[in-house]
């Protein structure tokens, strides 16, 4: 493919993930992880921020992780500091995704414990993946804060979280099943018995 050609598909691309038509937009977005091309980053990663439609965002971020990390993990990273909650939460799903632990600083303490459920959760499990070994135990003890939050989705996910974390999680959890809160301790009971079933 010529230059020329190169920018006519990446324009064509990044007009038909601008499209009012779902299918139109879902078909750009496979085109782009099928044939990945580095002008596409931006377009891929400001659509992730507004699209609407489930299956479409899942293969914006797919297309994403087919491009070369060192192109899509800056842009990522500056998303994570957007005013646009969403944006904030694909940014984060993304990142999970693309598993490049040099992004494990970019999972702060404030995006784990964002009020937003759907933030927090995304950030709990980009946490666990990208997470150094030598981290983990510190970040089972900030995982544990947030025991008890939310509903069972919630609840779900910030257990299946502590879980992979494996046996630096054990201790806080099972100190977490003693807390006053009782939502604290009957959460943390029920990530104990997930974990000894």
């Amino acid at each position: 493919m010529s230059s020329a050609e190169e920018h006519d598909y990446a324009a064509s691309i990044a007009r038909a993930l601008e499209s009012q038509d779902e299918s139109l937009r879902l078909r750009a977005a496979l085109a782009a992880g099928t044939h990945p091309h580095p002008s596409l980053v931006e377009p891929l990663v400001r659509r992730c921020g507004v699209e609407p439609d489930f299956f479409v965002r899942e293969n914006l971020s797919w297309a994403l992780t087919r491009l070369p990390a060192d192109d899509v993990l800056p842009r990522l990273q500056r998303e994570l500091t957007s005013k646009n909650l969403f944006a904030r939460t694909q940014a984060v799903h993304t990142l999970s995704k693309i598993g490049d632990r040099r992004a494990w600083p970019w999972i702060t303490a404030d995006l784990l414990h964002d009020p937003d459920d759907d933030l927090a959760r995304t950030a709990w499990r980009a946490a666990a993946a990208l997470v150094p070994d030598d981290e983990v135990s510190a970040l089972a003890g900030e995982l544990v804060k947030e025991l008890g939050r939310g509903d069972d989705g919630v609840r779900m996910a910030l257990s299946v979280a502590l879980l992979g974390l494996g046996e630096p999680a054990v201790t806080p959890v099972q100190a977490a099943m003693k807390s006053p809160e009782s939502a604290v301790a009957e959460h943390a009971r029920a990530t104990e018995l997930m974990r000894t079933r």
